[in-house]
């Protein structure tokens, strides 16, 4: 065995910590062999390495296997390992608001219910204790990882065409030469628009003049709205104490609710 000063013990353990894994085994194995006849406990004694580490690492340089590491596999357990009836609560509270994706593209299922309602029904329905469930972020990654995920809910695409589109125009079509050929018949089309809140609201408009027009310095959601609609009367020859109306005559009126 060679005899090592301070120094350079020293210099060589801190090159094993700049190593990691297979590497530093190997480092550490070859100074074994070097300084100290293969003996892992006198390396230990000096270097404070651990003694099966050591052994690994010339067993690795003996073989040429090199043990490859789980380090996945390292640190704490996922809470539903811990404590698997919180599993099965999540589990439960979660199938009654959730569904699967309507394209079967993933083998999530998008949840409705928040990690914050999912803590507060396992204390209210299912008996935990505050102090006994992780926190609300813990809560959610847990049933992230269960297959529930909170998704956006998104409106459903409407049906362009039925089956029975062309007889619904076809039965409106035979309706209003009806209703044409009749003296006595009255028809008229309302259309609405938009509502619009009343009040001095810029509205990001623009106004044409020597000067701008002022208004508010925030448009706040108006107290009145106004529903602009227009009629239009279709039939041309109905005449109401014998005044004609034409057609396509509009009569536009607005209507304010409040």
């Amino acid at each position: 065995m060679k005899e090592l000063t301070k120094k350079q013990i020293v210099t060589i353990k801190d090159a094993a910590k700049k190593l990691t894994g297979a590497k530093r085994r190997a480092f550490q194995a070859q100074v074994t062999i070097d300084y100290f006849a293969d003996n892992a406990r006198k390396a230990e004694r000096a270097f404070g390495w651990s003694r099966k580490t050591i052994e690994l690492g010339l067993n690795e340089l003996r073989t040429g296997i090199i043990c490859v590491g789980n380090f996945s596999s390292r640190g704490n357990n996922n809470s539903e390992e811990k404590l698997p009836q919180l599993e099965q609560d999540i589990r439960y509270l979660a199938e009654l608001e959730s569904q699967v994706d309507p394209k079967f593209q993933s083998h999530f299922k998008y949840s409705r219910i928040t990690a914050k309602a999912m803590r507060q029904a396992l204390i209210e329905t299912k008996g935990w204790l505050d102090e006994e469930l992780p926190c609300e972020n813990t809560v959610g990654n847990i049933m992230n990882r269960l297959g529930y995920r909170l998704r956006r809910v998104q409106k459903v695409k409407p049906i362009k065409k039925v089956r029975k589109t062309d007889a619904i125009f076809e039965n409106v079509k035979k309706e209003n030469q009806a209703s044409d050929e009749r003296e006595d018949s009255l028809r008229i089309s309302i259309d609405s628009k938009a509502k619009v809140d009343i009040g001095n609201f810029s509205r990001g408009g623009q106004s044409r003049g020597q000067k701008a027009v002022k208004a508010d310095d925030h448009d706040m959601h108006g107290k009145e709205k106004l529903v602009p609609f227009g009629i239009s009367v279709v039939l041309k020859n109905f005449q109401k104490n014998n005044i004609p109306i034409q057609k396509k005559q509009f009569l536009d009126e607005p209507n304010r609710m409040i």
